[in-house]
């Protein structure tokens, strides 16, 4: 069997592909929390005190790159930006409810190690 890299299956298979796509330490957290509707930036921040602003910032934009994140600025002083799921980012809910789903079986499965 050939040895490719992750960058030759990127787009090519699915599981590389979702890999890439939220491979961020915090993406699925950011994307659990905007599941639930449209939020600020500081909203956002306010959700994860343990996320430093440098490092909210840079997974907002790798999710809006990837196409999962909408980043709306409106044009009024003080500036107004708010981030919201794009439809394929809406796509990844069901996902986001089995990540919890299994997490939760996984924290009662240490809890009783």
């Amino acid at each position: 069997m050939e040895n490719h890299d992750k960058q030759d299956l990127y787009l090519v298979c699915p599981y590389v592909t979702a890999q890439k796509v939220v491979a961020g330490k915090w993406a699925v957290v950011v994307l659990h929390h905007l599941s639930g509707g449209t939020l600020r930036f500081g909203q956002l921040q306010r959700l994860m005190p343990g996320l430093t602003q440098a490092t909210l910032t840079k997974q907002l934009r790798a999710l809006e790159s990837s196409g999962l994140v909408r980043r709306q600025v409106y044009p009024q002083v003080p500036p107004r930006v708010e981030y919201s799921l794009t439809p394929i980012g809406q796509a990844f809910r069901p996902v986001l409810d089995s990540i919890a789903q299994w997490g939760e079986k996984y924290i009662a499965y240490m809890q009783q190690r």
